[in-house]
Parts: structure tokens; C-alpha cells; sequence
């Protein structure tokens, strides 16, 4: 049966105030000069969300934002690209959250207000919304303190109803790295980048690392910036090498590859290619500064897969 959405992504959503510069911030006053300062689309899910709906694919958000200036500006800033935001609740006891990053090419400081980031709860994403939708997405794992208890049973609720699975838990700001196993067993697509999979698994490289989640999810796609992307499914095992490009921000690459690998995957395609649309599409968002400036087309990717 046709679905209204390829794609439901449950997460959270803030905006990112990206500050560009080679300086550092200093303490008593003092003042630095910066070469640039943009409020753009941040946060994991909506990033991810917007890549996907530049790709093509038809996309749903559900997440908690504050009835404020930011929180607007993420919803009519997600709309604009194409993500159907009717289900994202707004609530006027919330702030809505605001990273401010400042960003210099190949690394950056972040300073999170968690704001609303946390407030979903699993009970919020409804059967109804499950069945409009194909596919299911979570990421920041970690920071959604709130639908992270539950995402066991929406996991089982959303296969219940014919949709598959998919999870990038992002860095756990707290180090612990726990409580995956049973999650993992219910993902159909694992996306966590070397350092995260490498940190889940306690292991010392990330091709055990990826040996070790292919075991637990359907299966895994582990992102190495600089030396491609590494995956598996089963017992099947491919690589993808990185695309050369001029790096200006770093912001939202990996949740731009998400959204090419998960389009290749939800098309049917072989391993190996869709780790190739992944790299392209996480490699071509760094041109230009912010998470979703610069996230390619479906044909503008294709052409460097």
C-alpha cells in the first residue's frame, strides 16, 4: 500500500548559530572578531531530515520545540526544504534549544542549551503517524532522555506496522555507551561513525567494531570521515573511499550521509552502493558552511557514486 512518507524522523530540534573563524574565545572580557555568523537549520534529526527531503525522498518530522522565535524559525526553516512538520508539537512551557558553534574548517567547539531537545516521548510518535510512513528514524540517542526509554517498544510498534528501523545514536555525552543491546536487536539500519562504534563496542578497530554491531543489527553502516565508510549485512561486507573535496564546514556531515545511504538502502540498492551515495552526500555538505547549505541532490550525488 502506498504510504503519504518514505521517511518519519523522531528527534529533536534546535537552530545552530555558527560563528566561523580562526580564533579562540577567551575569558575576562576579551573580545574576539569572527569572519562570519549564521543561524542556520542544527540538531542530528533535522539535518538528517532535510537531507533526505533534498534527495527526494517524502519526509515527516515529530519533535518538541517552544512557541519562540527559534522554534518557528525551525519549523518554517524545515518546511522550506520540504519536511512535512505538522506533527511537531509545540509547546509554550518549553524553550526551544540553540547550539552555538563556532567552527573552524575541519573542527569545531559546540555549547549546547538543551532547551526542548529532550522533551519527546515515544507514546508522542501515534500508530496513526507510524502507518503514513515507510521508515522509521532516531538519532541523538543520547541527548533524548525523554523517548529514549520507549524506543524499544516504538521500534516493535513501528515493525508491528510494517515499517523498518533506524538509529544514529550520535556521542554520549556522558561516556557510558550503555543499554544498546536491545535496541540494536530491533534496528534494521545501524549508523554510528568510527569513534561512536569504536566506543559501543570497546573495541580496538573499527573493522571488529563493525563485525560486533553486525551482529546485533540488521545492518551497519560505520562512517570514517577521511577513510570513507565501512559496512555490513550479514555476512556480507563492503567499503566505500572518501571524495575529495574543500572542506569549509564539517557541520551535519554525517546525518547528510545517513539520508544518502538510507535512500539507497530504502531503494533496494547493493551494500556497497549505498555506502558510495553516502559518502558523496556527507562529503559534498561540508562546501559551505551550516549542516544543510550545501546537501546535494539525488542527481548532483549520483554523479560521484
Amino acid at each position: 500500500m502506498d504510504k503519504q512518507f518514505d521517511l518519519l524522523v523522531a528527534g529533536e530540534i534546535n537552530p545552530d548559530l555558527i560563528l566561523s573563524g580562526d580564533v579562540n574565545p577567551v575569558f575576562g572580557q576579551v573580545e574576539k572578531l569572527v569572519d562570519a555568523a549564521v543561524l542556520a537549520i542544527g540538531s542530528s534529526s533535522a539535518i538528517f531530515a532535510c537531507g533526505a527531503a533534498r534527495l527526494g525522498l517524502k519526509v515527516a518530522f515529530i519533535g518538541v520545540c517552544g512557541e519562540d522565535l527559534f522554534g518557528r524559525f525551525m519549523r518554517e526553516s524545515l518546511a522550506g526544504r520540504g519536511v512535512d512538520v505538522s506533527a511537531v508539537i509545540v509547546d509554550p512551557g518549553q524553550q526551544t534549544g540553540l547550539s552555538v558553534i563556532l567552527s573552524r574548517g575541519g573542527d569545531r567547539a559546540i555549547l549546547t542549551h538543551a532547551g526542548a531537545l529532550a522533551a519527546l516521548r515515544a507514546e508522542q510518535v501515534t500508530d496513526d503517524l507510524l502507518r503514513q510512513s515507510r521508515h522509521l528514524h532516531v538519532a541523538s540517542y543520547f541527548l533524548q532522555t525523554a523517548l529514549r526509554p520507549g524506543l524499544p517498544d516504538l521500534f516493535r510498534r513501528a515493525h508491528g506496522l510494517g515499517l523498518s528501523t533506524s538509529l544514529d545514536t550520535n556521542w554520549d555525552p556522558a561516556g557510558e555507551w550503555c543499554g544498546l543491546n536491545e535496541l540494536l536487536s530491533l534496528t534494521d539500519v545501524f549508523l554510528p561513525n568510527e569513534n561512536e562504534a569504536l566506543a559501543i563496542t570497546r573495541a580496538n578497530s573499527a573493522g571488529d567494531a563493525l563485525q560486533r554491531l553486525g551482529s546485533l543489527a540488521g545492518t551497519v553502516a560505520v562512517k570514517r570521515g577521511r577513510e570513507g565508510a565501512l559496512g555490513c549485512r550479514g555476512e556480507q561486507m563492503a567499503s566505500a573511499p572518501a571524495m575529495q573535496v574543500e572542506v569549509v564546514d564539517t557541520i551535519g556531515a554525517g546525518d547528510t550521509f545517513d539520508a544518502g545511504f538510507l535512500t539507497g538502502w530504502l531503494n533496494g540498492w547493493r551494500l556497497d552502493k549505498c555506502l558510495r551515495l553516502g559518502v558523496a552526500c556527507g562529503s559534498l555538505s561540508t562546501r559551505r558552511a551550516g549542516g544543510t547549505t550545501a546537501q546535494p541532490t539525488l542527481e548532483e550525488a549520483l554523479q560521484h557514486v
